[in-house]
């Protein structure tokens, strides 16, 4: 892969990964969910180890979720590009939400793939990094 190219996928890659913080914000789920590949998964950060698997399924679970205000910020960005056509990237995350009484700080590990829509997340695994315990 060129040097060029590489940075442009690295760059479409960590825009992914903001435009999902943002959608998630708005609560524009169907525009959240048409991040995913058909067959791409997800975990909460609160139950890493739970995958829910496909984009309508992942557009349920969404939309199952009650109101909330929230704030995604996100930092550390690192993407590694595989090959022309897959990715992979860690961020940290901190959460503001009106449904929790303290920010969440979490993390993410992303697959991606690339489409003829663009990258897409293959894979969106996150977790807590502080907790109570």
């Amino acid at each position: 892969m060129e040097p060029l190219d590489r940075l442009i996928a690295e760059r479409e890659c960590e825009r992914l990964i903001l435009d999902y913080a943002a959608l998630n914000d708005a609560a524009r789920w169907d525009d959240l969910a048409a991040l995913y590949l058909p067959s791409g998964r997800m975990s909460r950060p609160s139950s890493p180890d739970v995958f829910v698997e496909g984009r309508q399924a992942i557009l349920a679970a969404f939309q199952a979720r009650p109101p909330r205000a929230s704030r995604h910020i996100c930092a550390n960005i690192k993407v590694s590009i595989q090959c022309s056509t897959q990715a992979s990237a860690v961020s940290q995350i901190l959460l503001f939400t009106s449904a929790e009484g303290r920010p969440l700080v979490g993390s993410y590990n992303d697959r991606f793939e690339l489409t003829s829509e663009g990258w897409r997340f293959a894979e969106r695994r996150g977790s807590i990094d502080f907790t109570d315990n």
